[in-house]
């Protein structure tokens, strides 16, 4: 006797239910993910700009200005290097110190630069925001890691001369180390770029900060 086995049983959901239940959860999913990026976008504004003026402190000194330079900015169009955001420091509308950022080629990547200048071409400070160097090598560029980096304070486009600005293995004046030149080099020649736009835009760069008449009449 053939035995005919039971039939399958029908499944207990319809595809548009199916189909409802997966919508919700999407939009659900989709709220979530909302709330928390809407939650978590003003800390994260607050602490970039916390770790902006930080930064700016290191390469322009707090004394000489009574503004803040992470607010007060001017746009660079350059013809070498593109859009560039300039930081001005001022005391009054006279500005004092100016800093901006600029980006090199290293040994493993991206070496970005931030640059403090005063009115009259000299550097105040220069700090290496991050790269990806070599550990226990090209990672000297780093303040916390070497003082290499101060090396360049107070000099400026002329002095040392167009020479000067280079590693020593290469004629300059400035330090390389010790199985990692490609990384110093970058910083050097990322600094002297620097220098170079600063000069062709001085005039544009250190013209009088605007200020209200008001905080003028106070002043």
């Amino acid at each position: 006797m053939t035995t005919v086995p039971p039939p399958a049983a029908a499944p207990t959901g319809s595809p548009l239910r199916l189909a409802l239940m997966l919508g919700l959860f999407s939009l659900v999913s989709a709220l979530l993910l909302s709330w928390a990026s809407e939650a978590t976008r003003a800390p994260i504004a607050a602490r970039a700009a916390e770790d902006l003026r930080a930064s700016l402190r290191q390469v322009i000194p707090a004394d000489l200005h009574d503004n803040d330079p992470a607010a007060d900015l001017r746009i660079l169009h350059d013809a070498e290097e593109g859009r560039v955001t300039v930081h001005v420091a001022a005391r009054g509308s006279t500005v004092t110190g100016l800093a901006f950022e600029l980006t090199g080629p290293g040994y493993s990547g991206a070496i970005r630069v931030l640059i403090g200048l005063a009115p009259d071409g000299s550097l105040l400070g220069v700090r290496v925001l991050s790269h990806t160097e070599t550990p226990g090598l090209g990672d000297k560029i780093e303040r916390a890691k070497s003082d290499w980096i101060e090396a360049f304070d107070g000099l400026s486009l002329t002095d040392p001369g167009p020479a000067g600005w280079k590693v020593q293995r290469d004629g300059g004046q400035f330090d390389q180390f010790s199985g990692a030149t490609i990384t110093p080099r970058a910083v050097v020649r990322t600094v002297h770029r620097g220098l170079t736009l600063f000069a062709r835009h001085r005039a544009e760069l250190t013209a009088p900060l605007p200020r209200p008449p008001d905080t003028e009449q106070q002043r």
